[in-house]
């Protein structure tokens, strides 16, 4: 799936609705875009990871998947 476009003025908006955190594009483990927190969120070197579906983010807290990152970024 090509990863969705918002103008810069939405994106710069989006928060983790749990820490508040800026997200940024990453891909998941199955290649599809999604969103996650720049910074720890539930816990040191862990993250928040929000899917997309059909070209919409969905910032859940329930549908989040906390992803562990090796060195903090």
């Amino acid at each position: 799936m090509a990863r969705p476009e918002f103008d810069p003025w939405v994106r710069s908006i989006l928060r983790c609705p749990v820490g508040r955190h800026e997200l940024v594009d990453v891909t998941d483990e199955q290649g599809e875009p999604a969103l996650q927190c720049a910074e720890d969120c539930e816990g040191p070197g862990r993250r928040r990871r929000y899917p997309w579906r059909e070209g919409i983010p969905v910032l859940l807290a329930d549908d989040a998947v906390v992803v562990t990152v090796a060195d903090g970024s």
